[in-house]
């Protein structure tokens, strides 16, 4: 792997500092565009993951994809796809080969690997800063509260993913600055829209995509009971593995619509932007649940970014990602989402002009460069108040 860049100064930011990262979603290969762009902006970075990480969706394995001007490098983990219990075993000799000027613990402040990680930083004498996805409030169990309040003592400044996981730190006592940034951006360069389609000749037919866990919170059924009652031939194709996968078949083939729904299994990060620049739109329909609620939806500006037009259900974040950019149906109102893919099936420049608006709204506020630019700002922070 390449090196990190010991000292780089960007000619803007003026930046000297060595920061370690421990993120087990930087496995996926087009997160680490971030990392990049970091080290780009003059940030000596080195980033820690796990060689994979399971979840319900199944095993990731990690692609070393974007490497340029920072360390990537795997660390053993225990525990791997046990959410909340899993740590990292060398994480203190990590710090103490590494010496960074600050650490940057890409997990939530309840787990145990958070816990472990901040401890060791104040040991350390190094400052440090955690990510939050949880938009919902809930209480833990010991130790897990336990673990919480220690690691809200022990950053002055933490990083929420959306402005309900903002509203969660304070409701539950975080006192420090509160910077609200997204995990990820996209990079624009990547993921492009189709400039070279060939003519349909004629094929009305109306491609429906999703990306994602095959999970019952994401509102697939909502999905295949709008579809089946559209007025025009179209086809939808599911990108993604989950526990709700043989359940989805069955409702297709209840439905009298197996033909027409294709599952293409999990897609390679590099394949995504191919896979979307093949749809007519996008959808996004998840479900909040009593212990979930979408915390940002990340293919949605993945799609936005390839002019693809989007429909998104109101839960969590989803309608502020989207903005103006795409159409908005009450989570789990199946006959508003069939209105809004009948719309588009029928209006073919209104799916033109909602992907401009799309991507245009990714290269305002989701490019990777900005979300990068936006992290650098934190770290200047923590460094000064430190």
């Amino acid at each position: 792997m390449p090196s990190g860049c010991v000292g780089t100064r960007h000619p803007v930011y003026n930046v000297v500092m060595r920061v370690l990262m421990v993120s087990k979603a930087l496995v996926v290969g087009a997160y680490q565009r971030k990392a990049e762009e970091l080290a780009r902006l003059g940030v000596d970075l080195v980033v820690l993951t796990p060689p994979a990480w399971r979840d319900r969706r199944g095993e990731q394995v990690l692609q070393a994809r974007h490497t340029q001007g920072y360390t990537l490098r795997a660390i053993p983990i225990r525990f791997n796809g046990n959410f909340h219990l899993h740590y990292y075993p060398t994480l203190k000799q990590e710090l103490q080969a590494i010496a960074p000027d600050l650490l940057h613990f890409d997990e939530e402040p309840y787990n145990l690997a958070t816990w472990q990680a901040l401890r060791l930083a104040r040991e350390a004498g190094v400052p440090a800063t955690f990510f939050t996805w949880q938009n919902l409030h809930r209480r833990y169990p010991l130790p897990f509260s336990a673990f919480e309040r220690a690691n809200y003592r022990a950053v002055r400044v933490a990083i929420a993913g959306n402005q309900d996981a903002a509203a969660v730190l304070r409701r539950k006592g975080f006192t420090g600055e509160i910077a609200v940034i997204p995990q990820f951006g996209v990079d624009p360069a990547i993921f492009v829209p189709e400039t070279a389609s060939p003519p349909r000749r004629g094929d009305r037919t109306l491609r429906i995509g999703y990306a994602g866990g095959l999970l019952p919170e994401k509102g697939l059924a909502d999905l295949f009971h709008a579809c089946a009652a559209l007025r025009c031939a179209w086809r939808l194709t599911l990108a993604g593995e989950g526990s709700d996968r043989a359940a989805l078949q069955q409702l297709a083939a209840s439905l009298n619509i197996a033909a027409q729904v294709h599952f293409v299994g999990r897609v390679d990060s590099s394949d995504m932007p191919a896979f979307y620049r093949a749809l007519d739109v996008f959808v996004l329909p998840s479900r909040t649940t009593p212990g979930w609620k979408e915390q940002f939806g990340r293919v949605l500006i993945e799609a936005m970014a390839c002019s693809v037009p989007v429909i998104g259900s109101d839960s969590g974040e989803i309608p502020h990602v989207i903005g103006a950019a795409g159409l908005i149906f009450p989570e789990g109102d199946r006959i508003a989402l069939t209105r809004h893919l009948q719309r588009l099936c029928d209006d073919p420049e209104a799916r033109v002009e909602l992907g401009a608006v799309g991507r245009q709204r990714v290269l305002t506020h989701y490019t990777m460069s900005q979300i990068a630019l936006q992290t650098l700002s934190i770290y200047q922070r923590i460094l000064e108040g430190a």
